[in-house]
């Protein structure tokens, strides 16, 4: 089991938190630029205002001719074209046109055979990437007061249209990246909430919420409109949701996985039993054949569409691989986005391991120990790297070079255990939410390759049945 939720009785701390807007620019110091130097290169070094020479970078012969050398008075009389031609093929041949006495620091070595090189460089290898720069700081905090503070909810998602939702207390905000306004989406009564987990539907319109009380809502924010609530699928919080097309996955304390298919009256179609305890992670594979559920037993599930009942009478569906390896509940799982097969999973405070699992066979790949708590993980869509975010002690991000699981960069800001993140629809962009009530976004993924021209995906279909009034 891992630390759950934080309890807040006390009135002081509410009063602050009702005097803090929701998602609005953090009061603390904004990330200020170093002023030592004036390149806006991050891997170039900086030198300082010293000029030292470099006695092993000089050619005392040269210099000593240099300094030596008599000078003609241009002003009495001018060298002929040819003597001044001979001049400088002289100049050219044996001091390689060099004219500076003092050298201040080695050059690198030229190529032996320059056009070779350079016809080689012209012919077989591609340009060598620039290495990327990941900022050290965020981009942007923005305050989150009442924030849940519990290892055991999903509570932050960013839809495909670039809009942000996180649920705070008893409301839902919705934060647009692209204009910075923020719209508040529902409140719901102290008998619903708080709210216990939010998720986008595909066409990045329609979203789910899940709450306390054990129902599930369907919204559409275009029109700030209730569409449906689903009841009696659960019996306690509905922690972890998840889309598959017109299919909404929920995943609950009860230890119940549950399909329900938001097109029809009778929305259950399948039922997944094989959790004990609550059920805290859910995601579908890119393909969605597969779905991975992560629950406070320790257990990770794989099941498989192939496998799955289409009778609703029959229940209960058989998983695919039954895993546990790990050593505390399992939140944390990411689907690789280049290997269809690949999964990446994250322990609690008793097992701190990133695992990579092999979801056709089963097998464990690889196992990191991290030092502290992981809360969530994401995949970079356009290198191979991973990012998590952690709790005690650090509460940082860290960036992981995969397979190599070499750190490339510790993203450090919050000061308290790093809980939910979420990826901007160009992938590029991470917005991390804690239990310091703080939202940060950093610019840890780079920038995007040009998109390919592909054909507009429609995902609205799911939910035309609910646009018009019988």
């Amino acid at each position: 089991m891992d630390a759950g939720s934080r309890s807040i009785s006390s009135e002081n701390s509410r009063a602050a938190a009702a005097a803090r807007l929701p998602l609005q620019e953090a009061g603390s110091r904004p990330y200020m630029p170093p002023l030592s130097s004036g390149s806006r290169n991050p891997s170039a070094k900086c030198y300082g205002d010293r000029f030292i020479p470099d006695r092993s970078a000089m050619d005392m012969d040269v210099a000593h001719y240099l300094l030596t050398e008599p000078r003609k008075d241009k002003e009495n009389a001018a060298a002929s074209p040819s003597k001044e031609a001979y001049r400088r093929l002289l100049a050219e041949k044996l001091l390689n046109n060099r004219t500076r006495i003092l050298a201040f620091r080695n050059k690198p070595p030229e190529p032996e055979n320059v056009a070779a090189a350079d016809a080689a460089s012209s012919h077989n290898a591609r340009p060598a990437k620039q290495r990327r720069h990941i900022p050290q700081s965020a981009e942007r905090t923005l305050d989150a007061p009442e924030l849940v503070d519990d290892y055991y909810l999903n509570l932050l998602d960013w839809g495909s249209n670039n809009v942000l939702s996180i649920a705070l207390g008893d409301t839902v905000y919705l934060w647009d990246a692209s204009s910075g306004s923020t719209s508040e989406l529902v409140t719901v009564n102290e008998d619903s909430g708080p709210i216990t987990s939010v998720s986008w539907a595909p066409d990045g319109r329609h979203i789910a919420v899940g709450l306390n009380s054990s129902d599930v809502q369907l919204w559409d924010t275009s029109s700030n409109r209730l569409l449906r609530t689903l009841r009696g699928v659960h019996e306690a919080r509905v922690g972890s949701l998840a889309w598959n097309n017109s299919i909404l996955t929920t995943g609950s304390m009860d230890g119940k996985i549950v399909n329900n298919d938001v097109r029809i009256r009778n929305h259950v179609v399948q039922t997944y039993e094989g959790h004990s305890q609550e059920v805290c992670g859910l995601k579908w594979s890119g393909s969605g054949q597969q779905l991975a559920s992560g629950g406070n037993d320790n257990l990770l599930h794989i099941w498989d569409v192939s496998m799955a009942s289409s009778m609703p009478s029959a229940g209960r569906n058989r998983w695919l691989h039954r895993l546990g390896d790990h050593m505390a509940a399992v939140k944390a799982l990411a689907w690789c986005p280049f290997q269809s097969n690949l999964l990446a999973t994250g322990g609690g405070g008793s097992d701190r391991c990133i695992k990579f699992w092999n979801t056709h066979t089963g097998a464990c790949l690889n196992s990191v120990d991290t030092g502290s708590q992981v809360c969530s993980l994401l995949w970079n869509k356009n290198e191979r790297e991973l990012l998590s975010s952690h709790g005690f002690t650090q509460n940082q991000l860290t960036l992981w070079k995969y397979p190599s699981m070499v750190k490339m960069a510790e993203l450090t800001g919050h000061t308290s255990r790093v809980l939910f993140m979420a990826q901007s629809p160009d992938g590029c962009t991470v917005a991390s939410a804690a239990a310091d009530e703080t939202l940060r976004f950093w610019n840890v993924f780079g920038t995007p390759e040009a998109p390919k021209p592909a054909a507009k995906a429609s995902h609205t279909g799911m939910f035309n049945s609910f646009n018009h009034i019988r």
